[in-house]
């Protein structure tokens, strides 16, 4: 989740860059750039490591343009280096960019057959030279930087500047989120409110494929198809900008809006797209290949991340796992393998009783790791090693950004696993590390079937109980749907694995109880569609979330279709998780419940 600034001002901007950049720290980075143009030049700083780098080698070597780029980066391809640090250059054009793109590969073999010379290792670089070959080739900077974007795949936010151009700062977004700040004869990008804070309180909040032309007089905004639109201006409430939902209607909302752009964070955290392999965790702390067992513990949602985990790792790296509940495990006095680790899952860092079976199994002997989205937290100080999330506040008592933060940091670890117990071999690593990379693009394919999601929840919105069904790595996530659509709703939910359906479910089943399948045209498809046809025969009202395959393949013709894009099945637990977040929000919203706080639910357990 690397941040982003841009202004075109009235005076020199590199003290506004800078300060802004600070305010995008929370964000988390590992080198940090400037460029502005100077004359109608580009002139550009870089340093790895923290903002004060970057702000000593400015205060030695000043920037004096009116129209500047910022950028604060996390390494997704090529190490934490000067070189690798944004903003990028081609010619004359400067790029930063948040995200991944997922088909640099034959885009750069494609540049290097023209002549083109690259000088770092990241995917961003691309960007840069396909714009200055297109302005290159007569292309008028608009028409560059369209062309450019109908090329790209895969989630990201830019910001562009162009030598010559002093007038002008162009922006996009697919996936990750970037807002526009209206200012007195100057305008401003920025990641979000937080950075444009200090310069304006006008935010327009660029929609998903929106791009930004922006000039010192004022902006015009494209959608995804190139037609001018128009944006609400949103005026900002200052005293609230740490927890503002912008043009949300709540923060559970901008929070799964929002994992696209954390799941591309996290997922650079532990995978280097650039190589294809996954980085072991804590520098080799763990040694997998000594394992000879692993032990999760979690509660609620944490829990149900764990148990895609097992599944990832029993699958990736044959290793064994036990997963408890930690409200049990606590109580039960289990016995511990020696030489074994204990992993646990907490979104605050703080639940009583994930704490609690932590300080067991450091009794025990256990190796501790934490996977947390708060390093500061009881756990984390407690583990030997704290392995974070790094999906931003979570505001929403519901966990969702956090969730998927959890999976993908399990579905790492597990290649990770994997690879060193020599299970999975290199193509295999990088195969898996390729379909990870795809993540964020995929659920921002998934966000796009909000409306039809939701016209999906005010049909059912009235009824009283649902089951949920999946079956292999679906499992967890019917689980996880029915707790969403619990907690927001308070309609009763249950999820199953759905070959336990004639063992007890197929008695609730009538026209009036709605079944969610989730089910991915994978190999267990047949064995779930076989679910599906005793539902059917019973007059149950299928909500099917599956592939278009998977709709050509289900042999009935559901109530409601959830249509998902197709993917590998390794992280169709990521994807598939959009949707039944998107069903349970909205059948809350139609129900009139408080979304962001549930009645009788703390965002963190701290007691018994």
């Amino acid at each position: 989740m690397c941040g982003i600034v841009g202004i075109v001002g009235r005076a020199p901007v590199a003290e506004r860059l800078l300060d802004a950049l600070k305010r995008l720290e929370y964000r988390g980075y590992d080198s940090a750039g400037i460029a502005t143009l100077e004359e109608g030049v580009l002139v550009r700083r870089r340093a790895p490591g923290k903002l004060r780098n970057l702000e000593a080698l400015i205060a030695a070597e000043p920037l004096e343009g009116t129209s500047g780029i910022g950028h604060t980066r996390w390494a997704t391809h090529g190490a934490p280096t000067e070189r690798n640090a944004h903003p990028h250059v081609a010619g004359p054009v400067a790029v930063v960019h948040n995200g991944i793109i997922e088909n640099f590969r034959p885009l750069k073999d494609e540049l290097i057959a023209g002549g083109a010379v690259f000088e770092s290792d990241t995917d961003t670089e691309v960007i840069a030279h396909l714009i200055a070959a297109t302005l290159k080739a007569g292309a008028t900077p608009r028409e560059a930087v369209a062309s450019t974007l109908s090329r790209l795949r895969g989630a990201f936010a830019l910001a562009i500047l162009i030598e010559g151009e002093d007038d002008l700062l162009i922006g996009a977004r697919r996936g990750s989120p970037l807002a526009v700040g209206i200012g007195d004869g100057e305008m401003f990008l920025g990641s979000d409110a937080i950075a444009l804070a200090p310069f304006t309180d006008r935010i327009i909040y660029l929609e998903e494929g929106d791009w930004a032309v922006l000039h010192r007089a004022g902006y015009e905004i494209f959608d995804a198809s190139g037609k001018p639109a128009k944006r609400a201006v949103t005026v900002l409430r200052t005293n609230a900008l740490l927890v503002e939902k912008g043009n949300y209607r709540h923060f559970m909302e901008k929070e799964i809006h929002e994992q696209p752009d954390v799941l591309s964070r996290t997922l650079a955290h532990y995978l280097d797209f650039g190589t294809g392999t996954a980085r072991p965790p804590g520098d080799g702390k763990i040694d997998f290949a000594a394992l000879p067992r692993l032990s999760i513990t979690a509660c609620g949602t944490a829990n149900y991340a764990g148990l895609v985990g097992k599944y990832w790792f029993e699958q990736l790296a044959r290793l064994p796992v036990d997963i408890d509940v930690a409200s049990e495990f606590r109580y039960r006095e289990a016995p511990l393998t020696p030489g074994g680790l204990a992993l646990f899952i907490s979104q605050s860092g703080e639940t009583a009783d994930t704490l609690a079976s932590l300080r067991y199994c450091r009794e025990g002997g256990q190796t501790i790791a934490s996977i947390v989205n708060v390093p500061t937290s009881t756990i984390a100080r407690e583990s030997d090693l704290a392995i974070p999330t790094l999906a931003g506040p979570e505001i929403g008592v519901a966990s969702t950004k956090a969730f998927t933060c959890q999976l993908a940091v399990l579905a790492s670890l597990a290649v990770a696993a994997g690879r060193a117990r020599g299970h999975l071999d290199v193509a295999a690593e990088q195969a898996l590390v390729a379909a990870l990379g795809e993540v964020p693009r995929l659920v921002s394919d998934a966000l796009a079937l909000e409306g039809t999601i939701e016209a999906i929840a005010r049909r059912l919105h009235r009824v009283s109980d649902v089951l949920y069904l999946g079956r292999g790595i679906a499992y967890p996530i019917a689980l996880e749907g029915a707790l969403k659509l619990k907690e927001l709703s308070y309609i009763h939910a249950e999820g199953y694995a759905a070959g336990e359906l004639k063992h007890g479910p197929i008695a609730l089943i009538d026209e009036d109880v709605p079944v969610v399948v989730i089910a991915p045209f994978d190999r267990l498809f047949e064995k779930t569609a076989s679910n599906m046809q005793e539902v059917a025969a019973r007059g149950g009202r299928i909500v099917l979330i599956t592939d278009q395959k998977g709709l050509e393949h289900a042999g009935i013709t559901p109530a409601e279709v959830i249509l998902m894009p197709e993917m590998p099945e390794a992280i169709m637990p990521i994807v598939y998780t959009v949707p039944i977040q998107l069903l349970a929000y909205y059948m809350a919203v139609a129900n009139g419940t408080d979304v962001d706080q549930p009645r009788n639910l703390a965002k963190s357990v701290t007691v018994e």
